[in-house]
């Protein structure tokens, strides 16, 4: 058996009760102890502003309705507490049967969590100060540059970057960069 580690999962619920689902869970997390196998439980939601009448209206949007992240170690026990959780309907990538469900792959968690401005901040990174790297995404994407400084709060790094002839410090974030291995 593999050893059994913190992962995401998508977890199914009744479309439009994600946010009532949600404080069910951590209620019963906190409830029957289960803080060290339940982690996080995310509603993927981002603020629009619409306008009315000339005037600004923030409104919540739910990117994926009817479903929820959940961060947590697989055991039996958390397994039977989410399931059974009122409004939960199932995990996705479990083939029903009793069989467990698969986890979500890391990179495509970030990619939602990022979305909705809550990205996990254990940013791994291969790169330090001095070292050179790739922007992957944004208004710099495809260049390259000499990381000057890394501000570990912000996960962020100052990049060099050779902009009209002259050396540029430009703040990056950590999961928009990837190290360029030297030859």
């Amino acid at each position: 058996m593999s050893e059994l580690k913190k992962e995401w999962y998508v977890v199914n619920t009744y479309a439009g009760q994600e946010n009532r689902v949600k404080e069910n869970l951590l209620r019963r997390i906190s409830t029957m102890g289960l803080e060290d196998t339940l982690f996080q439980v995310v509603v993927a939601e981002e603020k629009e502003i619409e306008y009315k009448n000339g005037k600004p209206v923030e409104k919540v949007r739910n990117l994926f309705s009817g479903y929820l992240l959940v961060q947590m170690i697989m055991t039996d026990e958390a397994w039977y507490v989410v399931r059974n959780t009122p409004g939960v309907t199932g995990f996705i990538g479990s083939s029903g049967k009793g069989a467990k469900p698969f986890p979500v792959p890391q990179e495509e968690v970030d990619g939602v969590l990022r979305r909705i401005g809550k990205q996990d901040m254990n940013i791994q990174v291969d790169f330090e100060k001095g070292d050179t790297v790739e922007i992957l995404h944004g208004a710099f994407e495809g260049y390259s540059g000499t990381v000057e400084e890394m501000d570990e709060e912000k996960k962020e790094a100052t990049v060099l970057l050779i902009l009209f002839g002259r050396e540029t410090p430009t703040e990056i974030p950590y999961v928009d960069l990837k190290k360029v291995e030297q030859e």
